[in-house]
């Protein structure tokens, strides 16, 4: 097995890992800056939303130098789907000057071929960042039968639009009644006796 490439060792001296090091998207005097966006726009922190942009980075460098083709994880889509919104930026300089190529964003055609393609592209994927960046957080790269099974089901919910609560808090409501109802059908049948 090939060693990690670290980024205090070859990567740093890497043209395009020096130039996505150095990028930022979008202007710099922006009032809600490309990393504020982020973050709103999921729900994460500012911190999570920077740990996202810092595997969106590694996933743009793999896109150019791996050799094959890479699928990125949910919460880096995210990343780059938004990014794609900042298409001046994204077309006329991290395209050319950063990249030195165009990085085109392919949707699924569907169907069961698509899967196994995207499936197989994205293990691959995290084979290519073990090697070079050293193993995955766990978190923001999970395998790909979650990757491709589970996180297509998930759907953005506007907090405006519904009530979001977690199965924790329904559990422990429903144990709670179910409590509450044997506390009083004991009560009931004592005081019939």
């Amino acid at each position: 097995m090939r060693k990690a490439i670290g980024l205090t060792a070859e990567l740093p001296d890497h043209p395009i890992w020096s130039a996505l090091s150095r990028y930022t998207i979008g202007p710099d005097d922006a009032a809600l800056s490309f990393v504020e966006r982020l973050a709103r726009e999921n729900g994460w922190s500012r911190a999570e939303a920077g740990r996202v942009i810092e595997e969106y980075r590694r996933f743009c460098f793999l896109a150019v130098t791996a050799g094959h083709p890479v699928t990125p994880s949910d919460q880096v889509d995210q990343a780059w789907h938004l990014h794609l919104t900042y298409s001046r930026d994204y077309w006329e300089r991290f395209c050319p000057d950063v990249l030195g190529r165009p990085l085109h964003h392919g949707p699924t055609a569907g169907g069961s071929d698509e899967q196994h393609r995207y499936f197989t592209q994205y293990a691959e994927t995290l084979r290519s960042y073990e090697r070079v960046f050293g193993s995955p957080p766990a978190d923001l790269w999970p395998d790909a039968a979650r990757r491709l099974n589970e996180d297509p089901k998930a759907r953005r919910v506007h907090p405006r639009d519904a009530i979001i609560v977690p199965r924790n808090a329904i559990r422990m409501a429903l144990l709670l009644i179910v409590a509450v109802l044997t506390i009083f059908a004991l009560g009931v049948l004592l005081q019939r006796s």
